[in-house]
């Protein structure tokens, strides 16, 4: 379901702008469509209130809470159930921030990545997105959200831009608290500018090596990095957003002295925020994570050559809790519990990182 449905059936049954824009502000921040009536104008015309138990009904089926795992940062990952039996994967952040997913599956297939095992099985309606917002929010404050759980927005780019021009105005979170992640692709320079809501952007870098980064994500866009950099400081400058680069830290990959140099030469001096996330581990693959003093040691050493770097701590690796491996469990056991006893899965930033 997209969320043009929804308007178009609100208008169906009598519903002016008035009543659109109440009725969407009730669902996204998750209260009930017939709260708080103190006005005339607060209530609805006859046929769209005869029609609006049905469509709230429709609207809470879009994401159900099928399992959570509380992590001990006080984040916790959300195993989704969609309308049509499908599952997706949210995060709760800590600091009032959640990790929503756009696809089930995805096509990029970075060899690194749980996600990217499974290939694209369906795109995200805008709704289905913007519905894992609300499930959130019937559970804690929600006031980022970050786009980048399974999936790669660019490529289900009409559904995400309508999801954030509803979540920009009528969700009202701040537009520079939505993060729009890709892996880099030439529609995102030129949609993203030309929204009324313009989100940070959010760039996977992974390597400054054209090469490397073509092995490591086979499937997306065949962009130079110092390209994909260049692009991302002109909208970084454009909407006052530094531009947040991923890198996922692999021990032998893209750890070495080299790529170090690389990331110093490409993005010292750009309005930029590099985030090392040392790779959580997927069963059946033969990558690793360097050892975190190696990690720290290049985050400053960045931040010694002006680049300002944040060291992520992804925890869960005694319970696999990179995105996607949360789905794949419960698809190869068959079941999905309601509730599993507390495990660390999320991303959280490093207190000891010496960033600015």
């Amino acid at each position: 379901m997209r969320i043009e449905d929804i308007r178009r059936r609100l208008r169906e049954h009598g519903a002016k702008p008035g009543h659109e824009r109440r009725v969407l502000r009730l669902w996204t921040h998750a209260r009930p469509w017939n709260s708080a009536r103190r006005r005339p104008a607060d209530f609805l015309p006859g046929a769209l209130e005869a029609v609006m138990p049905a469509l709230a009904a429709q609207l809470d089926a879009l994401a159900r809470l099928r399992s959570e795992h509380p992590g001990e940062d006080g984040s916790a990952r959300l195993l989704v159930e969609l309308a049509d039996g499908q599952t997706v994967e949210s995060v709760l952040l800590p600091r009032d921030g959640l990790c929503v997913s756009t696809q089930v599956g995805c096509a990029v297939g970075c060899v690194f990545c749980m996600t990217g095992r499974s290939g694209l099985i369906r795109q995200l309606g805008s709704a289905e997105i913007v519905a894992q917002v609300v499930l959130a929010r019937t559970r804690r404050v929600v006031r980022k959200v970050v786009f980048m759980g399974m999936g790669e927005p660019a490529h289900n780019l009409d559904n995400v831009l309508e999801a954030i021009d509803l979540l920009g105005t009528e969700a009202m979170i701040g537009h520079k608290n939505l993060v729009f992640s890709t892996v880099g692709d030439a529609r995102v320079f030129e949609r993203l500018p030309a929204g009324r809501i313009k989100p940070a952007l959010a760039l996977s870098l992974h390597s400054t090596k054209p090469a490397l980064r073509a092995r490591l994500l086979p499937r997306a866009p065949r962009i130079d990095p110092a390209e994909l950099v260049e692009l991302g400081e002109r909208y970084a400058r454009a909407t006052g957003y530094p531009i947040q680069y991923q890198w996922t830290l692999l021990e032998g990959v893209n750890d070495g002295d080299d790529e170090i140099e690389g990331i110093a030469r490409l993005l010292a001096g750009k309005y930029a925020v590099m985030n090392m996330i040392p790779y959580n581990a997927v069963p059946g693959l033969e990558f690793r994570r360097p050892s975190w003093e190696r990690a720290a040691e290049i985050a400053r050493t960045l931040h010694r050559r002006g680049v300002l770097t944040k060291l992520r701590h992804s925890a869960g690796q005694d319970v696999e809790g990179g995105c996607g491996q949360l789905r794949a469990r419960a698809l190869a056991q068959h079941t999905m519990p309601v509730v599993v006893a507390p495990c660390p899965v999320a991303p959280v930033e490093s207190e000891r990182t010496p960033t600015g």
